[in-house]
């Protein structure tokens, strides 16, 4: 009774469903370093089959990179999500996607975010894999919980618990 009157607030677990449609991929079989050795994060990647990406989960867009090819969300327990689309992406100079929210929006999960055109960025460039990471991932336990085949807003993705 005492512990439920001054203990620490329980901080109830958040499940991401995927943001995009295609197959769930182990963020340590990226190549790139950057993400396939965890160094900005931890999380799971995607090998999308389509050009959208919706939000994973409600929160604030906390960055939208200029060339459109990236974004960040703070999810309501703090957690802040970074999703990448495809590597070396940044080369591409924003050509071929096309950013719906800007900073500061705040979204839901199944909100689209970005649309990209799956066809260029296969043909300019290195691979189309989107990694989605934790940044403070130091900050909570991650369950990776997709497998195989994923579909955008349906599937779980990943569940996120404060420490």
């Amino acid at each position: 009774m005492l512990k439920k009157l001054f203990g620490k607030k329980q901080v109830e677990p958040e499940t991401l469903v995927a943001p995009m449609n295609g197959t769930a991929v182990a963020i340590e079989e990226v190549p790139d370093p950057t993400f396939g050795e965890k160094m900005i994060g931890d999380g799971l990647a995607i090998q999308p089959t389509e050009g959208k990406v919706v939000a994973p989960i409600g929160g604030k867009v906390v960055q939208v990179f200029p060339t459109k090819h990236a974004f960040g969300i703070e999810t309501e327990n703090g957690a802040e999500l970074l999703v990448h689309i495809g590597l070396e992406t940044v080369a591409m100079n924003g050509e071929g996607f096309t950013a719906h929210v800007q900073e500061g929006d705040k979204v839901k999960a199944g909100d689209m975010l970005i649309e990209f055109d799956l066809e260029l960025v296969k043909e300019k460039a290195s691979n189309t894999i989107t990694p989605i990471v934790v940044t403070n991932h130091d900050q909570f336990t991650i369950e990776k919980i997709a497998e195989g085949t994923v579909v955008a807003n349906e599937s779980p993705f990943l569940k996120l618990t404060k420490k």
